[in-house]
């Protein structure tokens, strides 16, 4: 990393938006650049500890870039833009064990329309290698992306056609948690980009590697290669399983839920719990939309409150009640009878007087459903 000066650590605030923080530093709230478009609910908890360095471009709005975060204690890299200086340094010093053989050559290597990251030689062969930064992991397993890329099932298919062609490619998934064991494609979040991967991965020469970063953030320690569970690809990236539909009531309000009958709804944020056995991604745009016929209970509250986010869980096990289970115990309150009336639950639906993404309990529920239940799987 290209140094201007020292690092500091602050407290992280709140995120206007996908490349600024608020964070408080000695004292005073400062509007920090964060390279990083990612969704990352698992890290940006408001009051963690976040890492910064003064920029040293002059005339800029924000005087300092966020470098990285800290979770259970272990900083995490988060900029993205020195993802790639990393990559070359361990590819170059032989801490990539399957890659020792291969030197740097280039980087930002243009090929037709595209352009990669790294360009590797061993003699007169050339091996093109794309670089992503894997910020998104449970207590052993990391996935990637975070958030839906096009972009990244672009490289994909445009590195398995060069592979097709006699040119050798691949990828390198730089996983910033070096307590990660095994690495499988985000198919909850990006279910197309985990298809892609799927299918073109036996042909890449590809790599999902963790490192250990310090508060420095100089150079990470090599962790080592992780574990590609593909059963588990296979068997759970279908478009079937359940969801959590974030909803917001911005002032009470009293509604007439259909058979229900009438009930006050406070102020607040709501938590719906569901499952579909089939076209899991239409019933999530159904319950965005707000003129649709009313069948089920979210379809009146969603007249009057705003979706903020869903939640999709893709699995082929009956999830639906543990789910519900799980957030009640994270929840301040419940409607009883809610979304249920065809099982023995409480309620389907959860109140929050604040935004539960950016409460820790309840982005651990998500964690524990999309991540951490996959040991099982795997094991």
């Amino acid at each position: 990393m290209q140094e201007t000066s020292e690092v500091k650590v602050g407290i992280f605030l709140n995120r206007p938006n996908r490349f600024l923080c608020e964070v408080e530093i000695d004292g005073t709230i400062e509007c920090c650049h964060l390279p990083n478009p990612g969704r990352m609910w698992e890290l940006l908890f408001p009051r963690v500890r976040m890492y910064v360095r003064r920029s040293g471009q002059k005339n800029r709005r924000t005087a300092y870039d966020v470098i990285g975060v800290e979770r259970e204690g272990i900083p995490i890299l988060l900029d993205t833009q020195y993802t790639n200086e990393v990559a070359a340094r361990l590819i170059q010093e032989k801490k990539i064990p399957a890659w020792k053989d291969w030197q740097v050559l280039r980087r930002e290597v243009a090929v037709g329309h595209s352009r990669f990251d790294l360009l590797l030689g061993r003699g007169p062969e050339r091996f093109y290698v794309e670089v992503k930064s894997c910020t998104l992991f449970g207590r052993h397993g990391a996935m990637f992306p975070d958030a839906v890329t096009e972009r990244g099932k672009k490289h994909l298919l445009t590195l398995a056609a060069m592979r097709e062609e006699g040119i050798r490619t691949g990828i390198l998934f730089l996983v910033q948690w070096d307590r990660a064991r095994w690495f499988l494609p985000d198919y909850h979040t990006d279910p197309a980009f985990a298809s892609v991967f799927f299918n073109v991965a036996p042909r890449l020469d590809w790599q999902a590697f963790s490192v250990h970063w310090t508060p420095t953030f100089q150079m990470p320690e090599p962790a080592g290669t992780l574990f590609y569970p593909a059963q588990v690809l296979d068997k759970e990236n279908h478009d079937s399983g359940v969801y959590l539909v974030i909803l917001q009531v911005e002032r009470s309000v009293r509604i007439e839920i259909g058979a229900m009958g009438e009930r006050i709804f406070p102020a607040g944020y709501y938590v719906y719990i569901g499952s579909a056995k089939k076209h899991l991604t239409a019933r999530l745009e159904r319950h965005k939309r707000l003129r649709k016929k009313m069948h089920w209970h979210i379809d009146y509250l969603r007249q009057q409150a705003k979706v903020t986010a869903t939640v999709p869980i893709r699995t082929s096990a009956p999830l639906e009640h543990s789910l519900a289970a799980a957030v009640q115990a994270v929840s301040e309150g419940s409607v009883p009878g809610f979304g249920c009336t065809d099982c023995s639950c409480r309620s389907h639906l959860f109140m929050f007087s604040q935004n539960p993404l950016q409460q820790r309990d309840f982005v651990q529920v998500i964690e524990d459903f999309r991540i951490n239940r996959l040991e099982a799987l795997i094991e």
